[in-house]
């Protein structure tokens, strides 16, 4: 049975480059890119940080 593990990736730098950074790495170590989740500042429109969450299917630790 495979099982569904999540990989989250915070980053404070919240660019187009340095999200683009991020993806390519993960994506690149086999991970499926899933979403991303911005933190605001209430002073700005501009993130404060970054949430970039991926998945990948891994067989179930569980033994037959």
């Amino acid at each position: 049975m495979k099982m569904t593990r999540y990989k989250v990736v915070e980053t404070q730098t919240v660019t187009d480059e340095d999200l683009e950074k991020v993806l390519n790495e993960w994506v690149g170590k086999g991970w499926t890119f899933d979403g991303i989740q911005f933190a605001m500042r209430d002073s700005s429109k501009r993130p404060a940080m970054a949430f970039v969450v991926f998945t990948r299917s891994e067989p179930s630790e569980e033994s037959s």
